[in-house]
């Protein structure tokens, strides 16, 4: 929302003072756009000590906030795809800030993300990126195997620990500013209380650029260490914990293709379906490791024209 991304009825413009003080004007038409979880969130995080944009005036009447600015940068822009160790510090920050939200997490404050939500989340993928994107209609046998697809990933993901979920944790949402100790975090007003398995599956498996898994596990494995550390609920044995990462970004993968074919074929804006091979990748990836996603992992290939992996793979049961 502060960058005018999520929300196609919420923009933003920066202005400077005459002392040479940069400012984010943000424009959130009451009758389009909320900002109310916005500006709870925001509160949020900034008490758990993450560096959020402060909300310095707020007309809530006409949907009118100033905000000061967390810097021009995103993660997504200096971090360099091809070399991982240098990305390696950048992470690091991220991890700090995501274990610091997660630790402050209390429920009855946020949006759950129960069954309802991820189901409807699911459902994107054969409303827009099947059915619309590729004509494909999932009937019998083809709905059946997708239908028990969802109900192991749902399975999976409600049994997870539930913490406070930014939902959009990566690096285009992080902001790289005059604080080389902190990363800034912006689109946060989606924010639910979920799957703690949710934010580190998302800033690893990102919607714009792809790591290679050894990066992914390094990153991971400190973000386990990190929230074992802070008291975090995620399990004594990280093999597990990973394979319920990645579970989570399944159903992240799937929810982002429909997002993406909607956005280009709804909303007129083609540069995010070009990016839908990437997470066609992330879905026959994660369903090739685990014998009881096979199915799901056929019915993919044929709709697609691809072969499926073979060959030993990291968390095959």
């Amino acid at each position: 929302m502060y960058k005018g991304q999520s929300a196609a009825t919420c923009t933003n413009g920066r202005a400077s003072s005459c002392a040479g003080v940069s400012r984010i004007v943000m424009d959130a038409p009451p009758a389009q756009e909320d900002a109310r979880p916005f500006v709870q969130v925001a509160a949020l995080m900034r008490e758990a000590g993450l560096r959020v944009p402060e909300v310095l005036a707020w007309d809530e009447a006409h949907g009118f906030l100033l905000l000061d600015d967390l810097g021009r940068h995103t993660l997504l822009e200096v971090i360099d795809h091809e070399r991982p160790l240098a990305s390696l510090p950048h992470y690091e920050q991220a991890i700090d800030a995501l274990v610091r939200w997660q630790v402050a997490s209390r429920p009855g404050v946020l949006p759950a993300y129960d069954e309802a939500l991820l189901r409807r989340e699911l459902a994107l993928f054969p409303d827009w990126y099947l059915a619309r994107h590729r004509g494909v209609t999932l009937e019998g046998a083809d709905l059946q195997t997708f239908q028990q697809a969802c109900d192991l990933i749902v399975r999976s993901n409600l049994a997870a620990p539930a913490v406070y979920v930014h939902r959009d944790f990566m690096p285009r949402n992080l902001m790289v500013g005059d604080d080389p100790t902190q990363l800034g975090v912006l689109d946060f007003q989606d924010a639910v209380y979920g799957p703690i398995t949710y934010d580190i599956a998302c800033l690893m498996r990102d919607a714009f650029l792809s790591w290679e898994e050894d990066f992914v596990l390094d990153v991971t494995v400190r973000y386990w260490q990190a929230a074992r550390k802070a008291g975090l609920p995620v399990g004594e044995d990280f093999g597990e914990f990973y394979r319920a990462v990645e579970w989570m970004g399944l159903q992240r993968h799937l929810k982002v293709a429909g997002i993406f074919a909607r956005l280009t074929l709804r909303d007129g804006k083609p540069k995010y379906l070009a990016d839908a091979p990437r997470f066609i990748g992330y879905i026959r990836a994660t369903a090739g490791r685990y014998r009881e996603l096979t199915p799901l992992l056929r019915l993919v290939d044929r709709i697609e024209g691809t072969e499926a992996p073979t060959g030993f793979m990291y968390g095959r049961p």
